[in-house]
């Protein structure tokens, strides 16, 4: 789990441009929060991996999957679809319940 958000926190910086069309354009400073996310990605992976960080990551990861419903229900609406047919836009919201599910049960 760690190496993966590592990984998807580096592609933040390696490929910004995939990020921008899924942000909400009711907020601000779109790559400034797309590096942010990025940096917070990078530390919680970095720290799942650290025995006395992995808990705080853990939960910082929960946090930071619940910050980004924001972004998957915010493209339920036909507006803000960028073409994504709808069934996969639902079934993000569930998937992303999953990832929280998944940071859950590791936490001791």
């Amino acid at each position: 789990m760690g190496v993966l958000y590592a990984v998807l926190g580096i592609l933040h910086f390696t490929n910004t441009g995939f990020y921008r069309p899924f942000m909400p354009k009711f907020l601000p400073a779109h790559d400034l929060l797309i590096y942010f996310s990025g940096v917070t990605e990078i530390l919680l992976g970095i720290g799942v991996l650290i025995p006395q960080t992995r808990s705080l990551a853990l939960w910082g990861i929960i946090a930071m999957l619940l910050v980004f419903l924001l972004v998957h229900i915010n493209m339920l609406f036909p507006a803000n679809s960028l073409g994504i047919s709808a069934w996969i836009r639902l079934l993000r919201i569930p998937l992303q319940f999953l990832l929280i599910y998944w940071a859950y049960t590791n936490l001791r």
